[in-house]
């Protein structure tokens, strides 16, 4: 599939099509859920997401050395690196001797489809938060950091995917959308997370349900629930449902062969937020998951919607796609 892809995004140099399976591997191997509704994009967008997301595993996985062999000032060197090295390869372009080939893939996506810079150096600042921002007092607070590390990849996907009107619109949507997801990977990694130190939800919150760390430890290490922490994670799901709300509009103004796949994986994240609430909010010392044949039956009546998207094109002959969507001729070779 990898070939398949490449040659439909026109990317024929050596070095790129390496670059871009690079990032792939990345996405099959961290992102299931991701990655499902990715196969459901048409084969020549898809490499662009794929390098989306794989620069995006890499940062995270500097962040978190879940491996625990480097100390924070390590980490902290080591994504100061990959910021030099992103300003570089950003402003450079896709070249020969950008330093990685993940950034190599990147920078190409970035050049062809014309994705604010400004959307990779806020994601960074976001990193950097993870490696000494432990909680966050308010919901002011968590949505500072979830700009940089959720909201803006709404925003870098919205040129690949393309929109049926002014990208605009789609924005706080698409915004939206990547808080939702994340704001869902909060609930469902609480415990991993407070095992790195680190706890997500807002203290205004726990505080309103009498709820520490010591508790959600002792949740945790006796693999027990308790009411107060039941009910601030339950508050805090009430307000996840709120954010998918406002994203959910947003799926109905992108091109419509790529509204599948954000239906797919809006449908499956919003199926872990379900499994989450289902199973009372046992969270803490358990990951939820969605189940096989649910995500099967997402993804069969995800790619029953793309072919009917994609016979309505074929019955509309000479109808240009939409503009977000157009790659920019001539950048599929390294200089």
């Amino acid at each position: 599939m990898t070939a398949r892809e490449l040659d439909a995004a026109g990317v024929t140099d050596p070095r790129l099509r390496r670059a871009y399976a690079v990032c792939r591997a990345l996405n099959a191997r961290h992102g299931r859920t991701y990655f499902l509704a990715t196969r459901l994009l048409p084969p020549a967008r898809r490499p662009a997401v794929h390098a989306l997301y794989g620069f995006a595993r890499w940062a995270d996985e500097i962040v978190d050395d879940t491996g625990g062999a480097r100390t924070v000032e390590e980490r902290a060197r080591a994504l100061a690196a990959l910021e030099e090295d992103l300003a570089e390869a950003l402003r450079a372009g896709p070249r020969a001797d950008t330093p990685a080939p993940v950034l190599r893939a990147l920078a190409h996506t970035a050049s062809v489809h014309r994705i604010d810079h400004r959307l990779f150096h806020d994601f960074m600042a976001s990193m950097r938060m993870d490696l000494d921002v432990t909680d966050y007092p308010r919901y002011a607070d968590l949505y500072a950091y979830m700009h940089g590390s959720a909201a803006v990849i709404g925003l870098q996907m919205l040129p690949v995917l393309g929109t049926v009107g002014p990208r605009e619109e789609a924005e706080p949507h698409a915004a939206a959308l990547g808080v939702a997801f994340q704001l869902t990977n909060f609930l469902r990694d609480v415990g991993e997370d407070l095992d790195r130190g680190r706890v997500y939800l807002p203290a205004e919150v726990l505080d309103r349900h009498r709820v520490d760390r010591d508790l959600l430890r002792w949740c945790r290490d006796t693999r027990r629930g308790h009411p107060r922490v039941r009910a601030a994670l339950r508050e805090v799901a009430e307000h996840t449902h709120s954010v998918y709300r406002d994203a959910r509009p947003g799926i109905a103004l992108l091109d419509p062969v790529a509204r599948p796949c954000i239906r797919t994986a809006f449908v499956l994240y919003g199926g872990i937020l379900e499994r989450i609430e289902a199973a009372g909010y046992a969270v803490l010392h358990r990951r939820v998951a969605v189940p096989v044949r649910r995500r099967a039956a997402v993804a069969l009546d995800g790619l029953a919607r793309l072919t009917a998207a994609r016979l309505r094109r074929r019955i509309a002959p000479g109808r240009p796609a939409p503009a977000a969507a157009r790659p920019v001729p001539g950048r599929n070779a390294l200089p």
